[in-house]
């Protein structure tokens, strides 16, 4: 047994450690309740505040956020749990949210080094001819520039939206690569880059997520 440790909170963190395992992420309280049989979310929270006491575990205000930290169980990670923060458009721009709806595991590969990545949905068919369909997530790596040709996430005038990013002779513009969207105009006040996607992930059984 864990030292210091009860012996259910010792059966939540096997539990906890074996979710994560098999899954690739970590369980919501609810999961836990329901394999402990504890009634109550309360139930489960008193046991999770125990071992984040004693540093088995962190937490924080977002789903799916039990992290076990404490050395004994530290092993190399393949996976990147990100947050889903809203919708952006590929279409017309779309109003952003910040706020984290959820956690999605990816390849850490995926990520490619980058610092809070974070997901995005995709809404509209205007990059359709680069793959990036309605549902899809995209990995975004925070970067307050872009390249000549990066695929991005930018805001313009408060609402986001996903396109390519070109230099012409005739200035900066974002472009759909669908033919019925017209280029949109970069170099203007209201205008930033969010950062590059990097990455996308696809749900083939029904956008579960």
């Amino acid at each position: 047994m864990a030292k210091g440790l009860t012996a259910k909170q010792q059966a939540i963190l096997e539990f906890i450690l074996e979710y994560v395992r098999v899954n690739g992420y970590p369980p919501s309280i609810r999961e836990i309740g329901k394999d402990f049989n504890i009634g109550s979310l309360r139930g489960v929270t008193v046991h999770l505040d125990a071992l984040e006491r004693k540093s088995y575990i962190s937490r924080s205000n977002t789903p799916r956020s039990i992290k076990v930290v404490h050395a004994d169980f530290q092993t190399p990670s393949q996976i990147a749990l990100l947050p889903i923060l809203g919708s952006i458009a590929a279409g017309l721009p779309i109003e952003a949210r910040e706020e984290a709806e959820d956690h999605i595991p990816v390849p850490v590969g995926m990520v490619r080094n980058a610092e809070n990545a974070f997901l995005l949905r995709i809404r509209g068919d205007s990059m359709i001819g680069d793959g990036i369909v309605e549902n899809d997530l995209v990995v975004v790596k925070p970067q307050p520039v872009a390249q000549n040709n990066d695929i991005i996430a930018a805001m313009i005038d408060g609402e986001a939206t996903v396109k390519r990013f070109i230099k012409d002779s005739k200035g900066v513009w974002l472009h759909a690569s669908n033919p019925k969207y017209a280029p949109i105009d970069f170099k203007r006040e209201d205008a930033k880059v969010i950062g590059k996607i990097v990455g996308l992930v696809r749900d083939y059984s029904g956008f579960a997520f």
